[in-house]
């Protein structure tokens, strides 16, 4: 592998961490602005999901120290055992009584007064032990026997997730999923047969829960419906047209007014366009387009196999879900249920967003050092 300067690394570094600050700076905006009349009525501070973001950041950098006093074989024993306390976690939102449910989908447990979404530490430990196995495999270029074990990995991770349900980290994490195998040099003709059998799979999961087709028809014509299950998007739409070139300013929306549900959450893009126009709409598109560059800039400069497959794939699965939640709230996508990395009101997508970048970084210092 050509040698990269180290220097090149480092100022891939500092540039990752400079998108991330500026993301996180942006959702603290964004959040106020567009929560601030909900949470006075509801809670009787402006402040209320502010303060709330804060906490979650100040716990996800933690997180992301925490991280940097492992070494790179540290990191890599842990991983089988951070996936399997995920899992564990996860699994445990299927249990009556313990888990908390919102929106009709028990993803949340609530624990000494405090309330987490397991599923997301799943994506980190999912990533990690991914990245730990095709880094340790023997490349037979075998079906059966190298191909098949790598791609089961996600099989139990997703039946959770599709009966809690959550079909849109699903979806993240197989897309992730595969797109790892793809950058792990499986043979191609697999990773494509293994794509186009997840299609008529995602289909009939659709056909067979109402509530997934009804989605799936909103999208295709919420007018059917302005005023119930088209409303959602409408408003959406409404929020993002409304804000022209240069928006309506800041914290001057009128979608925030309880027209637009989930306004600091799903479709918190919607307000933020509305708000600050087409010209802030891009800069957050720019800003993620360049974490997804940047972080497989990273990536591509490490010389060890984990570290390069765990980057890539945190990459992904931020960059994909960023596109997934815009595309939803521009109405070029059926509601999914993600948040916008960095951005969105939601604690434990913020913690495990921060850790994940954390993580990339350590790698990033780690590279040609296994110790």
């Amino acid at each position: 592998m050509e040698y990269i300067p180290k220097i090149t690394i480092r100022l891939y570094e500092k540039i990752l961490s400079s998108i991330t600050l500026i993301l996180v700076i942006i959702g603290l905006i964004a959040v106020y602005s567009s929560s601030s009349v909900s949470a006075l009525e509801s809670y009787g501070s402006a402040f209320y999901f502010v303060k709330k973001q804060l906490f979650g950041i100040c716990v996800g950098i933690t997180g992301a120290i925490g991280f940097q006093f492992f070494s790179l074989r540290g990191l890599k024993k842990i991983s089988p055992l951070f996936f399997a306390f995920a899992l564990i976690l996860t699994a445990l939102t299927l249990i009556p009584g313990i888990s908390q449910s919102t929106y009709g989908s028990a993803r949340w447990l609530r624990i000494a007064g405090f309330s987490f979404q397991p599923s997301e530490l799943l994506k980190i430990g999912l990533i990690m032990y991914l990245a730990y196995c095709a880094s340790n495999r023997h490349k037979k270029q075998s079906f059966l026997y190298d191909y098949l074990p790598m791609l089961s990995i996600i099989l139990l991770p997703a039946l959770i997730l599709l009966k809690q349900p959550d079909f849109g980290l699903t979806i993240t994490l197989s897309i992730t999923t595969i797109t790892l195998l793809f950058l792990s040099q499986f043979q191609l003709k697999h990773i494509v047969s293994t794509f186009l059998s997840v299609i008529p799979i995602a289909a009939v999961l659709i056909i067979i829960k109402p509530y997934r087709l009804k989605r799936v028809l909103v999208f295709l014509n919420p007018w059917n419906d302005p005023h119930g299950s088209g409303f959602q998007i409408i408003q959406s739409l409404i929020a993002i047209g409304s804000g022209g070139m240069w928006g309506v300013g800041l914290s001057h929306s009128k979608q925030k007014f309880h027209y637009l549900p989930m306004q600091h959450t799903d479709f918190i893009f919607s307000i933020i366009a509305e708000e600050s126009g087409l010209i802030g709409a891009t800069i957050i598109l720019i800003l993620f387009a360049f974490f997804l560059y940047y972080g497989f800039a990273i990536a591509n400069q490490l010389t060890d196999s984990f570290s390069r497959l765990a980057v890539q794939g945190f990459t992904t699965s931020i960059s994909l879900q960023a596109i997934l939640n815009i595309a939803v709230a521009s109405g070029l996508l059926p509601t999914k249920g993600l948040g916008l990395p960095f951005i969105s009101y939601g604690n434990s997508a913020l913690v495990c967003h921060i850790v994940m970048v954390g993580i990339m970084l350590r790698l990033a210092k780690l590279n040609g050092n296994s110790r």
